[in-house]
């Protein structure tokens, strides 16, 4: 069974740096897509930051491109979150998540989550 658990949340000011961490139970092969997802308060779920393990091909949000990283141990089975250069807006509930892909990672469909790590970024 696959399961993940975020850590590395906490409180920070604008300007600052985070990483955040994903270890995972039960992803034993790469062809698995991973994502990272936020949701503000008043806000719905987004999808901001993407990775195939397999290929190592990446993606970012817009709004986070360039302050935000993503990558991954796989033999620590840890995926991660580096972000910088944080802003008020990037105040969320952080989530990792994944699911078997064989083919890559093209949506934001995913079937295992995490339960969350608390970001809050003052100003």
């Amino acid at each position: 069974q696959t399961q993940l658990e975020e850590s590395g949340g906490g409180a920070v000011q604008a300007g600052g740096s985070l990483t955040l961490s994903c270890p995972t139970s039960g992803i034993t092969y790469k062809q698995y897509c991973m994502a990272w997802f936020r949701q503000a308060p008043g806000k719905e779920r987004e999808g901001i930051a993407r990775l195939y393990l397999q290929s190592g091909s990446e993606y970012l949000a817009d709004s986070v491109k360039g302050r935000f990283t993503v990558s991954a141990d796989f033999n620590k089975h840890t995926l991660f979150l580096r972000m910088s250069n944080l802003e008020p807006e990037d105040t969320a509930l952080y989530y990792c998540a994944a699911k078997i892909s064989w083919s890559g990672c093209t949506d934001w469909t995913y079937s295992y989550w995490g339960q969350g790590t608390q970001v809050t970024v003052s100003s």
